[in-house]
């Protein structure tokens, strides 16, 4: 394949006022790889609450607040257009569809590394966050650790994949829920919760209740859940007994196999320990933003007298990435978005805020 002609500018997209929810376009120069790196043209990217949380400084146990300029964005898909010295050993080639996870590069060495612990990498360089997001039309990435994008998979479709579904599937793995096992995901109508539905339903074999809020359980029911809780039909300053009580009626009355927290609610981890079964096991993965608490419910009679287990899951492993899209291309799972311009980054990041995202929302980079 001839090799296409590259700009030297490109549009992206930065966090102008970090500590706000604020976005700019911008005219950018068109990075050039370097060794055993790739050049992307993405043409679409995801986003994330993840990005949220990033732009507006929220998440307090970040080391360094987040730099004016910063290009955001980790679920990046598009084709490589060159390679930089040694890429080629990767076995990568131009017009290949890869992907950009959150954690854009590991090093490979480290002990997490060795672990198949990416998520962990002592060394890690995470995608939008004091290095270049996917909010670009043209990012680098390491030839060995970019994640192939199977042939038939739309791009658009395959961006949400990278960091909602392979998040989720990891997740899920960790909960040791085995087939015909009950598992509730809190948050099943977001971005990973619908994924999540998906693939514990339809490619796992567990039975899903989802958990969020009304106005989402068209999707959750249509992603496979087999009950729907709705959470404001509920008290809320009854430290999660009611709801917690309904749940373990859908579930003979013992309660679930396992549970994933995929909202950032630290009340929903309160409610979820309640929801699970004696060695019942619960998966932390949304991230409650501003000052950290503890799990409110996480009494140590309840641990040693019920057997829980709590454990927390980051992003997924190169091997996750690939399974997830392997579900993906064959229809296991597809996420529910809308696709936005560059220029409507702000709006939507508001929505978000505003809980009114159903599902994903993807940028269209190529759109004018």
């Amino acid at each position: 394949m001839a090799a296409p002609e590259i700009p030297t500018k490109q549009k992206a997209v930065i966090y102008d006022q970090p500590g706000t929810v604020s976005t700019k376009v911008v005219e950018a120069d068109v990075p050039e790889p370097g060794a055993g790196q790739v050049l992307i043209n993405l043409t679409h990217s995801g986003v994330c609450h993840s990005d949220l949380g990033v732009m507006t400084n929220s998440w307090k146990f970040f080391p360094y607040p987040t730099q004016p300029g910063q290009v955001g964005g980790h679920e990046g898909v598009g084709k490589v257009v060159k390679l930089g010295p040694g890429a080629e050993s990767s076995g990568l080639k131009l017009g290949d569809r890869v992907g950009i996870k959150w954690v854009a590069n590991a090093c490979g060495n480290c002990q997490p590394c060795h672990a198949s612990a990416d998520g962990l990498c002592f060394n890690q360089q995470i995608s939008g966050y004091y290095f270049p997001g996917t909010f670009q039309q043209y990012a680098l990435g390491p030839a060995n650790y970019v994640t192939p994008i199977p042939e038939g998979l739309p791009s658009d479709e395959a961006a949400p994949m990278l960091c909602a579904g392979v998040t989720v599937y990891a997740a899920l793995k960790r909960s040791n829920a085995r087939p015909g096992q009950w598992v509730v995901i809190s948050g099943a109508g977001g971005g990973l919760g619908h994924l999540g539905v998906q693939l514990a339903a339809k490619g796992m074999g567990l039975r899903v209740i989802g958990v969020d809020h009304g106005s989402k359980e068209e999707l959750v029911k249509a992603s496979g859940a087999e009950h729907f809780v709705d959470i404001t039909k509920f008290p809320a300053d009854d430290k999660g007994e009611a709801i917690s009580a309904h749940v373990k009626g859908l579930t003979d009355g013992l309660g679930a196999h396992a549970a994933v927290v995929c909202t950032a609610s630290n009340a929903a981890y309160a409610q979820s320990l309640l929801f699970l079964r004696f060695n019942g096991t619960m998966v932390c993965v949304g991230l409650p933003e501003n000052d950290p608490q503890a799990i409110a419910s996480a009494f140590p009679a309840a641990m040693i007298g019920k057997h829980y287990t709590i454990t927390g899951s980051a992003v997924g492993n190169r091997t996750d990435a690939i399974e997830t899209m392997q579900f993906a291309a064959r229809g296991v799972i597809k996420s529910h978005f809308r696709t936005e311009k560059m220029e409507n980054l702000t709006q939507v990041f508001q929505d978000m805020e505003a809980g009114k995202v159903q599902g994903r929302v993807v940028l269209d980079l190529s759109r004018e």
